[in-house]
């Protein structure tokens, strides 16, 4: 593979302080997080576990800036994004943070490359043919820059999904259960990719995830409970992160 980004990035990526959310619910309040205070390393793959219901959809929300939480803050790259107004945090979402999720989201009409080139081409950035050539390459997808998505399988959809999330170098990637829909030998595929991209292309992931077997593959998994933070497991294997949801399930 490539290296496409620049690797040896330092200092924090994300950070959040007492992040709370509360939706109303009738005459009370439901509480999605509750007091969440994490701090995720540049450079690093972080995934977030909990059961449904634990606060994890409403977590990556909140932090990729998706969402604006009750109380608490959100700074990424340096940016705490509640001093941002909304037109601000949706511009500084396009520049600095990436996305891949479980269902791709590629626009269909639009060819390969068009759909990497995407959020450059939102922003009114010129793209670099070479970069975009490059990540294709390193994801495993050299020379389909001009087919369309209806003729790829679904684990290449994701490759091209991840190359999109990388090509503006954004300071994180959130992933949202990005191996939900494929077989576990394309699932398998597509965590290495995404290890790939941490290890040798310095980014910075953090992927949500209800599967030990790919929060496995990450550096540190964080488990969310009724929206707190309850655990954090460092080097895990696939062994320690399934004893971990057993444990926390009892």
């Amino acid at each position: 593979m490539s290296t496409v980004l620049s690797p040896g990035r330092t200092g924090t990526a994300v950070h959040l302080d007492r992040l709370t959310k509360t939706y109303p619910n009738g005459p009370s309040t439901v509480t999605a997080l509750d007091g969440v205070s994490l701090d995720i390393a540049s450079g690093s793959f972080t995934a977030v576990m909990g059961a449904s219901g634990s606060g994890k959809s409403t977590f990556l929300n909140c932090a990729a800036g998706l969402d604006t939480p009750s109380s608490g803050s959100v700074v990424i790259g340096g940016v705490d994004l509640g001093t941002l107004s909304p037109d601000a945090v949706t511009r500084f979402r396009r520049d600095h943070v990436g996305f891949v999720f479980q269902g791709y989201n590629l626009v269909p009409h639009l060819t390969v490359g068009e759909n990497v080139r995407l959020p450059l081409t939102l922003a009114g950035t010129r793209a670099d043919e070479h970069r975009v050539a490059e990540l294709l390459d390193a994801v495993g997808l050299g020379g389909t820059a001009d087919r369309l998505p209806g003729e790829l399988s679904g684990g290449q959809a994701q490759r091209v999904a991840i190359a999109r999330a990388l090509v503006a170098g954004p300071d994180v990637v959130f992933a949202d259960e990005p191996t939900g829909a494929l077989d576990t030998a394309t699932a398998d595929r597509i965590l290495q990719l995404l290890q790939h991209a941490v290890r040798s292309l310095g980014q910075t992931l953090v992927l949500v995830t209800h599967d030990p077997r790919a929060a496995a593959y990450a550096d540190r998994v964080v488990f969310l409970a009724d929206g707190r933070v309850r655990d954090e497991l460092h080097a895990p294997t696939l062994e320690s992160v399934t004893a971990h949801v057993l444990g926390l399930g009892r």
